[in-house]
């Protein structure tokens, strides 16, 4: 087998919405991403930064789609690294602040995540890395936990 380059990334991600305005309004004013592009009524070009885009929203399966009946394949989550705990803490705030219910939060040894779900029910994980010499390997693999991540704590790091 052929392993992927070590520095490949996962660029963008395209997700069908119901209602391309519902899913702007919280990708901009909740998460914090500004439009890049937009094409008619059809679909808008999301990103941090100045990249062409982190997320495009779409209604090509029409106005008003259903979403994947619960227990089906597709989509689990897709997660949001922040550059730091006071960037996740800021957008964590906002999330709250706008009455999203925030589904968990985990301190992962080696990443600090809280998720929770757009409103065409997307799974999203915000997060925040570890320094890597903080991670621990035993028998030469990956320690990962999924302990619980105090939300005040975190958001005290607005103080």
């Amino acid at each position: 087998m052929t392993a992927i380059h070590p520095q490949a990334q996962i660029g963008h991600i395209h997700l069908t919405v119901a209602d391309l305005d519902r899913a702007e309004k919280f990708y901009t004013e909740i998460l914090g991403f500004e439009v890049t592009s937009r094409f008619s009524q059809h679909a808008v070009f999301l990103s941090a930064g100045g990249y062409h885009h982190h997320i495009a929203l779409n209604t090509w399966a029409g106005p008003n789609a259903k979403p994947p009946p619960l227990g089906s394949t597709g989509l689990y989550h897709f997660a949001i690294l922040l550059p730091s705990r006071l960037e996740l803490a800021k957008v964590i705030k906002r999330v709250i602040d706008c009455q999203v219910q925030v589904d968990g939060a985990s301190d992962h040894h080696v990443s600090q995540a809280v998720y929770l779900r757009d409103p065409d029910g997307n799974g999203i994980e915000l997060y925040v890395d570890r320094d890597p010499s903080e991670w621990i390997y035993q028998d030469g693999e990956l320690v990962m936990t999924v302990d619980p991540l105090d939300l005040s704590e975190l958001l005290a790091e607005l103080s």
